[in-house]
């Protein structure tokens, strides 16, 4: 058959190529690894077909341990069953790993090998999850490549089937699951002329059947154990002849030769590196570029890893060879090598001849791989002694153990590839016009393509860096772009903080969005800057794409305005044939959103290539000598100039290993650092009204960066205030003045806040450029720095109050108009002084702490809460740990200070305080002056009492902590929920915190049990079937659990009450606080998020409510319905979300019938609790 080509990445490839030899998917969606599933999921929905005429049943798990078991139960009952995952995940189908390889069932393990979490969580590639399971007896095979990824990963279903051993089939995590490609797509006609049906009709024959019963899974004592596992060692001796025969038979197909260990280089090469994945692709370029320098060196990949062939081995690897490199991407602390260096010394063991072999780790946490690090290790087989465990990619100046980096100017992409960058801010549209501009490439020409997506860790606030390459020849460079023929940026405000013109080519093309003109532009530009386009000769445009965005109607979404500038400025192929694949690509992409949709694009794609828009700009001769003019150098922690800021300006692979060795090897971090970025990356800012403010403080509730906030100035501040800070009289605090303050470098201008505002007269806060507001953020730097905090004149369980309370949550990396922070921050203002917080792996970890800004910080007296996360599935856990923890050792403190109170020590005011203290151990209200006024006391009493002084040294316990268990509802609804549910009845004194976005929103927006009916979701294509689990009535059935659902949006107020009467209750306490994401698709978007929040109350979609078990025996009802009876439309409401309007467009056959189960599921829901609320 004619070879058919698409332009695809690693997951989409295995999940096509999987697809084909799969009845039944079991999964559990997790970073990186979820998208296999999800293709997985569309094209089931779509009617596509096996291999055996059946679209595949795929089914979501509460868990990846679940998952593991459902495929381990499925292949026993007959059906081939595949799953997807990395990582933590992967550590939790360990134990169904030995079982399925002991029961020789041929299940497979897709897994885009992923980093493991140890004193830091990382979701990027490396190979330690895949290196924990070779012992379990499941066959491994690696990938280096997309197209590789399509090849053998059929190979692993195929062997898998004969040979009766699962596989795990891996590639690296983003580097190839992430990476685009134009690949040739592998014809599941073809895939059916090579599968061996006999063993498939024997693997269903063996399954459980009670028409022919066996019994399997026994309990085996140690007269037999030993050799009934011997007895599977001739399947094992028979997988590499297995695997190599599917190579064989896939090449027939392909025409692409796959052996065992393929060998890439001289045929007699002195010199060879040995490892797996895509580092072999990089490597193969270095050995080429070598060899033709006349050096003699090669590379050999290792596809099958387990079972490990030494036949296979040696008739690759050339009989020359003098020294050998194995490069691991792991790391084993303690051990005397990495898995495959061992493997390799292992294999020379009996041979008469050995090769020097060396061993070195690279890429651990998807540290990037270039070629100047191959050749260093090249140069290293050089020496008569090489360095063995050595390190490439970073600066070990501690052990000493890193190589250093060799021929950094070299650049081995092949001739006529062009190299483009794009640096783009998170929800911008960038990555997606990129991903559109490399298929249409990909697609519609005859030119290879390759596209890599780097991000940093904040959601869709964030930045991005999308590297594109273009040519004649297939790339395999596996690297980001080190030498460009053309940068784009799309926001103005980077030129101050990344160095955007690293590497680009002299001659080379640099596009700038930006509202400044062009007289403007030596004005605004950092002198390095403008020297590098002058000395370099750089082809300069700027364009104003956010301006033209506006003026077409398209908002924020400037993206098909840079795409088409793109396609002029770069002209890979022909503009008018690129104007035309774009447009196509709009009416694909939006063509069910409607004409109009559809105009606004096709005018943005023709104004990105008008000239009047798209400006060259003549660069000034006197920008080749260009100085910056002095500035005064802030004075900022060690830590933000020699991490924080080198990390920012994407620079963080430079810092040595000594950065942090002396106190952070622990995973430690300091507090508060978020403070110090300043990233002013918002288009649009709030300005305040000064004459129209009624001082209700509800901007800054709501306001999910804490970047909005109610200053009290005394007048002598007010005297040293800047300029331009406006003031009016204090309500409520006399003496006093008042100032809404504005960190326009932190806020990400959602808009929730003038949104929210009541101010009768007209809105109180106006959304400005952030041009016009810039040169205001001293006001809010000199509010929040040099304002002396003040008592709070009101009480801080209102909502006014609340906001005079230090946030103890700033500035995060969470999206604009963030659903989840809002009630996070709150919780900090009320009791972050003695907080300690236990946080799910998820979107709150992620926004609450990502290197290396965190956004927790501290008051003027240096408290603030104590963050931590665990893992995902044991958050609960880890939370009650904590609290037992603290409560042991405080219990033992109380012991003493009785024993000090039974016999009379101190005077009577210390034993007033004593008493206070002990009588009120576990009272949280009062708890800080206690303590304040027990510690004063002991400092002058304690002197020649040791019973004193031992209490005296744990004054770091005198406070009462206010714990908290953070996270979203994949946590607690579905990996998590046993160890809540668990915690929740063991009755201790904790307060859960459920961010509610009703989808796994960190990784991608998959359906959970919160996902209502009708939730278009991944994993829920055609919408989900089932109803939200009611999570809150679950633990109200306790009768001792506080349970309360809020809804910011809808009720503040309440929202308030119960967060204070949650953590006053001394036992568990549940919040479920319903949280919009930018997942859910809001018509109106993520600046009336709040908005939304209302609307989902007054449709009798949520509800708010609250139970007290403190009422239970009185006669008051313990269960309090807060919200009033619904009064908008239901069905509209859901119309104004995507997640739920999609289904009619896609699945409108379904899609009424949902929506009226979602209705009546939502009805059944509140008119159970009316029933409570009812209840004498």
């Amino acid at each position: 058959m004619s070879k058919k080509m698409k332009t695809m990445d690693g997951n989409t490839a295995a999940a096509y190529i999987s697809y084909a030899f799969t009845d039944v998917a079991a999964i559990y969606p997790i970073t990186p690894s979820s998208p296999m599933a999800e293709h997985v999921d569309e094209m089931a929905a779509h009617g596509q077909k096996n291999l055996f005429g059946q679209p595949v049943r795929l089914v979501e798990l509460q868990s990846e341990g679940g998952a593991a078991g459902a495929v381990h139960g499925s292949l026993q009952g007959g059906a081939l069953t595949t799953t997807y995952t990395a990582s933590q995940g992967m550590m939790l189908m360990l134990p169904n790993m030995y079982k399925i390889s002991g029961e020789l069932l041929p299940g497979v393990f897709h897994v885009s090998a992923r980093a493991l979490a140890t004193s830091s969580l990382n979701i990027f590639g490396d190979h330690q999850d895949v290196m924990a399971a070779r012992q379990t007896g499941v066959a491994i095979l690696a990938e280096s490549s997309v197209q590789q990824v399509m090849d053998l990963g059929a190979v692993a279903h195929l062997a898998a089937i004969k040979a009766r051993v699962p596989f795990i089939n891996f590639f690296d995590g983003f580097r190839t699951s992430h990476e685009i490609q134009k690949i040739e797509v592998v014809d599941y006609e073809d895939l059916g002329k090579i599968l061996d049906w006999e063993a498939v009709e024997a693997f269903r024959h063996r399954a459980l059947n009670p028409d022919h019963p066996v019994i399997r899974g026994t309990s085996q004592n140690p007269d037999i154990y030993f050799q009934a596992r011997e007895a599977v060692n001739r399947y094992y001796e028979a997988v590499p002849d297995i695997v190599e025969e599917a190579m064989r038979e896939m090449a027939t197909i392909t025409g692409r030769e796959h052996h065992l260990f393929d060998y890439h280089g001289a045929e007699d090469a002195d010199r060879v590196i040995i490892a797996m994945g895509s580092v072999c692709e990089a490597a193969a370029e270095v050995a080429d570029y070598l060899n033709a320098a006349g050096e003699k060196v090669g590379v050999l990949t290792v596809h099958l890893y387990r079972p490990f062939s030494l036949r296979h081995f040696f008739a690759q690897l050339p009989k020359t060879v003098k020294k050998i490199a194995v490069l691991d991407r792991t790391k084993e602390p303690g051990a005397l090598g990495e898995p495959l260096y061992l493997d390799v010394r292992n294999a020379f063991y009996e041979q008469a001849e050995k090769p020097v072999v060396v061993g070195g780790r690279y890429g651990l946490g998807g540290k990037d791989v270039t070629p100047d690090q191959l050749f260093a290790v090249f140069a290293e087989l050089c020496k008569d002694a090489p360095k063995n465990s050595f390190t490439i990619g970073i600066e070990d100046d501690v052990t000493g153990g890193s190589l250093a980096p060799l021929n950094s100017d070299v650049d081995l992409t092949p001739a006529g590839t062009t190299a483009c960058k794009f640096w783009g801010f998170g929800s911008d549209g960038t990555v997606g016009a990129n991903k559109s501009a490399i298929k249409i490439i990909g697609d519609n020409t005859d030119m290879y393509a390759q596209a890599y997506f780097a991000y940093d860790s904040k959601k869709s606030g964030g930045i991005t860096i999308s590297h594109l390459r273009f040519g004649k020849s297939p790339i395999r460079s596996p690297y980001l772009i080190n030498n460009a023929n053309f940068i784009s940026c799309s926001k103005e405000s980077y030129v101050h903080s990344y160095d955007l013109l690293a590497g680009l080519k002299k001659g080379g093309t640099f596009l700038l969005n930006t509202t400044w003109s062009e007289e403007e532009l030596t004005e605004r530009l950092p002198a390095a800057m403008r020297r590098y386009i002058a000395q370099n000769e750089i082809k300069f445009y700027t364009i104003n794409a956010v301006k033209i965005a506006q003026e077409l109607g398209l908002g924020g979404r400037f993206n098909m305005i840079m795409q088409s500038a793109f396609f002029k400025l770069a002209n890979i192929i022909p503009l008018d044939k690129a104007v035309e694949y774009l447009k196509n690509s709009v009416v694909e992409t939006y063509g069910n959103k409607g004409q109009k949709v559809i105009d606004m694009n096709n005018g943005a794609i023709d104004k990105g290539i008008d000239s009047a828009a798209l400006i060259e700009i003549k660069v000034p001769d006197a920008w080749k000598d260009a100085v910056d003019a002095p500035k005064e150098t802030p004075k900022v922690p060690e830590f933000v100039t020699k991490v924080l800021e080198v990390m920012n300006r994407q620079e963080g692979e430079k810092l040595p290993v000594s950065t942090f060795a002396h106190g952070m090897e622990d995973g430690t971090f300091p507090s508060g650092s978020a403070a110090y970025e300043k990233r002013g990356v918002a288009i649009d800012v709030p300005e305040w009204q000064t004459d129209l403010c009624i001082q209700c403080n509800q901007c800054a509730f709501v306001c999910p960066h804490a970047a909005i906030r109610p200053v009290l100035t005394s007048d002598e501040e007010k005297a040293r205030a800047p300029q331009d800070m406006e003031f009016k009289p204090a309500m409520g605090a006399k003496g006093l003045n008042f100032t809404i303050a504005v960190s326009v470098k932190d806020c990400l201008g959602c808009g929730n806040c003038a949104d929210v505002c009541p101010a009768p007269k007209g809105k109180a806060l106006i959304m400005k450029p952030l041009g016009t507001q810039i040169e205001k953020q001293p006001i809010f730097d000199f509010g929040v720095n040099e304002v002396a905090p003040k008592p709070n004149p009101m009480n801080k369980k209102t909502v006014k109050g609340s906001q005079f309370e230090q946030p103890l949550l700033e500035f995060s990396g969470a999206c604009a108009g963030c659903g989840e922070t809002p009630y996070v921050k709150l919780v900090t203002q009320l009791f972050g002084d003695r907080m300690m917080v236990a946080n799910a792996t998820g979107c709150s970890s992620i926004w609450g702490a990502s290197a290396p800004a965190m956004p927790y910080t501290k008051n003027h007296l240096g408290y603030g809460p104590a963050w931590a996360n665990s893992l995902f599935e044991d958050n609960a856990e880890y939370g009650l740990g904590m609290f037992l923890g603290v409560k042991a050792v405080r219990e033992t403190l109380a012991d003493d200070v009785r024993a000090a109170l039974a016999s009379g020590k101190g005077s009577a005011e210390l034993k007033a305080a004593l008493k206070d203290w002990v009588d009120n151990l576990i009272e949280g209200e009062g708890t800080r002056e206690r303590a304040d006024k027990l510690t004063t006391l002991l400092e002058a009493e304690k002197a020649g009492d040791a019973l004193l002084q031992k209490i005296y040294d744990k004054k770091d316990f005198f406070v009462k902590r206010s714990q908290w268990i953070i996270g979203g509802d994949g946590w607690s609804y579905d990996i998590g929920y046993g160890g809540l549910d668990h915690v929740l009845a063991a009755g201790e004194d904790v307060n859960i915190l459920v961010l509610d976005t009703e989808v796994y929103s960190n990784t991608g927006g998959q359906s959970s049990k919160a996902t209502p009916t009708a939730a278009v979701a991944q994993f829920a294509a055609t919408g989900k079937k089932t109803k939200k689990k009611d999570l809150g009535m679950m633990a109200i059935s306790y009768g001792y659990v506080y349970v309360a659902q809020i809804c910011m949006g809808s009720d503040k107020n309440q929202a308030l009450k119960a967060i204070a009467e949650a953590e006053a209750y001394h036992g568990p306490s549940l919040i479920i606080a319903y949280a919009p994401c930018i997942n859910h698709g809001i018509r109106i978007g993520m600046g009336k998020s709040q908005m939304e929040e209302k609307r989902a109350v007054e449709a009798g979609y949520w509800a708010t409510y609250r139970f007290n078990p403190e009422l239970v025996g009185t006669d008051k009802n313990p269960f309090s319905l807060d919200s009033k009876e619904p009064t908008a439309d239901f069905q509209e409401f859901l119309q104004g979300e995507v997640r739920f309007s999609s289904l009619k467009r896609a699945f409108p056959e379904i899609a009424e019938q949902l929506y009226a189960k979602t209705e009546r599921d939502a009805k059944e829901r509140l008119e159970s609790y009316r029933r409570l609320a009812k209840q004498a």
